[in-house]
């Protein structure tokens, strides 16, 4: 009897441990509230809306985390739930990254990138200038469908290029750094600028934050 309460006891403390790590690893959403009024040309209604979806992932991504902790623990790690939870992480989990990307590189002071910051240099060496850059970074984002458009360091060259994202998960180049991103989803414009997306492009590169962006490419 001593034992098998010993056991249950043993197992109270270890589901208990369980749960107090999994709310500590818990992803907490990032309060962008500071960008309404900020933003030129974005309407705050807009930007509030996307926060709220934004948030959503937040939530999805740590509801995920904890159902498969779940599975897991429960050795129902081998069943058709398990996987179909884990095909749904990439996207949530993404979705939620990306955003945080978006929005932290919004909300600039309009001053141009400085002729002499290394990622100015780094864009005129691999695409012969700032505005061949800017160009195929905005002919990506006019790409027909729905998605992201992000400027990576890719891992092999340490190349700058300007890849298309199909929904949240598919096309990133693998262990390559984000030094830009931008939101091309539909709900990124269309409640204010219809289906015109030129004219968000262009909202979207005039308040980019290049501080930001030459801050990312010269972390290491």
């Amino acid at each position: 009897m001593k034992k098998l309460l010993f056991i249950f006891s043993m197992s109270l403390l270890m589901s208990s441990a369980q749960m107090q790590a999994a709310d500590t690893q818990k992803y907490e959403a990032k309060n962008y509230d500071g960008l309404l009024g900020k933003v030129e040309g974005l309407d705050d209604d807009l930007l509030k809306m996307h926060f709220k979806l934004y948030q959503g992932y937040v939530n999805n991504t740590n509801t995920l985390l904890e159902k498969l902790q779940e599975l897991n623990a429960s050795g129902k790690n081998r069943t058709p739930e398990f996987a179909g939870l884990k095909h749904m992480l990439g996207w949530e989990f993404d979705g939620m990254l990306l955003h945080e990307y978006y929005f932290d590189n919004l909300g600039g002071s309009k001053k141009a990138l400085d002729a002499q910051d290394p990622l100015r240099k780094k864009m005129e060496a691999d695409f012969g200038g700032f505005d061949q850059w800017k160009s195929d970074f905005m002919a990506t984002g006019a790409i027909r469908g729905i998605g992201w458009v992000v400027t990576y360091v890719e891992p092999k060259q340490g190349r700058l290029v300007n890849e298309w994202i199909t929904e949240h998960d598919l096309g990133h180049l693998a262990g390559a750094k984000p030094i830009l991103v931008m939101d091309v989803f539909e709900h990124a414009y269309i409640t204010q600028f219809g289906i015109d997306r030129p004219k968000y492009l262009d909202v979207f590169f005039n308040n980019i934050n290049w501080d930001v962006l030459s801050a990312r490419y010269q972390k290491k």
